[in-house]
């Protein structure tokens, strides 16, 4: 979110006064057709269109705080996002009633009251999974939901070289020149997903928080580990140098879902209303 919808969204969900309730929302879509989920004037966003939806039930307009970022051409499974409004619809017609005005490449799966709630700074941990399709012929029906690698990946490989990014690092190295690159990686799994005719990989990554584009710049490395075009050590001599952007190249992000935020305390009812 840019500095000013972030201080919109400090204004507009002012606590003390007594007719605003904050509800959160747990959200599905498909990244596709969307420039990320946070507004951009270059085109459409899952914000932007949300809160076209919202304004349309309520006739209210406000900003939305999503608890992450995801960027253009990335899905997700659950996405979560907070607004303040005086409406005084319930959870359960606040889902049937946004999902009326959604288009169907966007979901609200859940909704519920939550005072105080952060979207961002609640968050406990974020799980994130990466979709590879690693059949010889490219996929009709997935071509914009997985990343397509033809030759075969030595799974076993990715996985042990996975396993060394587990812990605190820097992870200057997977991402960009940012500040504070330090990060507590809690998982790194590589997966094997189908039978064997279906010749799947998924890379699953948690931590609390990712610094921007790490999932995608950490699955590009262990695909080339996976090709053999990289050995495992030399993913870890780039690891602990930590030079800024050396890990490449980045995954695409058509295979990239945010799957989960979790929060301490705070859940969602899928099969309330």
């Amino acid at each position: 979110m840019s500095r000013e919808g972030a201080a919109d969204w400090d204004r507009s969900n002012d606590q003390s006064q007594p007719d605003r309730r904050r509800i959160a929302v747990l959200i599905e879509y498909d990244g596709t057709a969307y420039r990320g989920s946070q507004y951009q004037e270059n085109g459409p966003s899952i914000q932007m269109v949300l809160e076209t939806a919202i304004n349309k039930l309520t006739a209210e307009t406000m900003r939305v705080a999503f608890a992450g970022r995801t960027d253009a051409g990335v899905h997700a499974l659950g996405q979560v996002a907070a607004f303040d409004t005086e409406s005084a619809l319930t959870p359960a017609e606040f889902r049937s009633g946004l999902n009326h005005f959604l288009p169907e490449d966007i979901v609200v799966r859940a909704a519920k009251d939550a005072p105080g709630f952060d979207p961002r700074r609640d968050a406990a941990g974020r799980l994130y999974r990466y979709r590879i399709d690693n059949r010889p012929v490219r996929p009709a029906l997935d071509r914009q939901r997985v990343w397509h690698v033809a030759k075969p990946l030595d799974v076993d490989a990715m996985r042990r070289a996975a396993e060394r990014l587990v812990g605190e690092h820097d992870f200057a190295a997977f991402a960009g020149p940012y500040e504070g690159t330090v990060r507590t990686l809690r998982r790194c799994e590589v997966l094997s997903e189908g039978d064997d005719s279906a010749r799947g990989v998924a890379v699953e990554m948690e931590a609390r928080a990712f610094l921007p584009h790490q999932v995608r710049r950490t699955v590009g490395p262990l695909v080339e580990v996976g090709l053999g075009r990289m050995k495992e050590e030399e993913l870890v001599v780039l690891l602990e140098a930590a030079r800024p952007s050396s890990a490449g190249p980045a995954a695409p992000a058509c295979g990239l879902y945010l799957v989960e935020v979790r929060y301490d305390g705070f859940e969602f009812d899928e099969g309330a209303g």
